[in-house]
């Protein structure tokens, strides 16, 4: 999505520059106007934004667990017993993100952990077994795999949630409508020229993603 921006709005005589912070750190900068907007955004991650019309790809939200784990997500029920470890701020599910705001101050049912590195984190405490399952993006997981060493590769115990992802600005940017349009309309080019695609392949991603 870096790549993706980068292209449309150098064509607008912008330039981008990406920052890694935490995620609800990275919202609470957009919503002071501090940063333009955010990568990666579910519409429940931030119902206030401003969002473009066209999607950057799908979340597909996958629970993960330690390899040898024989626990299968299916649904909500199933986390009895669990528990589910989640990154403060993301949205994972209408379902999931009410059962999260339930047990928020139970951390035998969930534990939220933050900062600018949390899937490492998150990897390390289902590798030893600190945790039963965590809530992660499966192409994002596929990608921190593949670009980190030194990770145990969780287990996909089922997929929570599947919604179309963005880039997104906070109301506040007096820019933020000029913003998604211009998105939007990068999107269709890049779309009609096939690029979308390229700069998709490249990261292993397909034409649905």
């Amino acid at each position: 999505m870096v790549d993706i921006a980068r292209e449309i709005f150098a064509a607008s005589g912008f330039d981008v520059e990406y920052r890694n912070y935490g995620w609800a750190r990275s919202l609470s900068l957009a919503r002071e106007n501090r940063i333009d907007g955010v990568i990666g955004a579910l519409k429940g991650d931030a119902p206030d934004f401003v969002f473009p019309e066209r999607p950057m790809g799908t979340a597909r939200i996958g629970l993960y667990t330690h390899p040898e784990s024989q626990w299968q997500y299916k649904g909500l029920e199933s986390l009895n017993g669990k528990t589910l470890l989640v990154i403060n701020g993301y949205s994972y599910s209408p379902e999931l993100d009410r059962y999260i705001a339930d047990y928020a101050d139970d951390p035998e049912r969930v534990w939220v952990i933050s900062g600018a590195a949390p899937l490492g984190r998150a990897l390390r405490l289902l590798a030893q077994e600190r945790t039963d399952t965590f809530a992660e993006d499966q192409a994002v997981m596929s990608w921190f795999l593949q670009e980190q060493a030194g990770y145990t590769t969780p287990r996909l115990a089922g997929i929570a949630h599947q919604a179309p992802v963005y880039i997104a600005f906070a109301a506040e940017n007096p820019r933020a409508e000029e913003l998604a349009r211009l998105l939007d309309a990068g999107l269709a080019r890049l779309a009609a020229t096939g690029r979308l695609n390229a700069i998709k392949a490249s990261y292993g991603l397909s034409t649905s993603d």
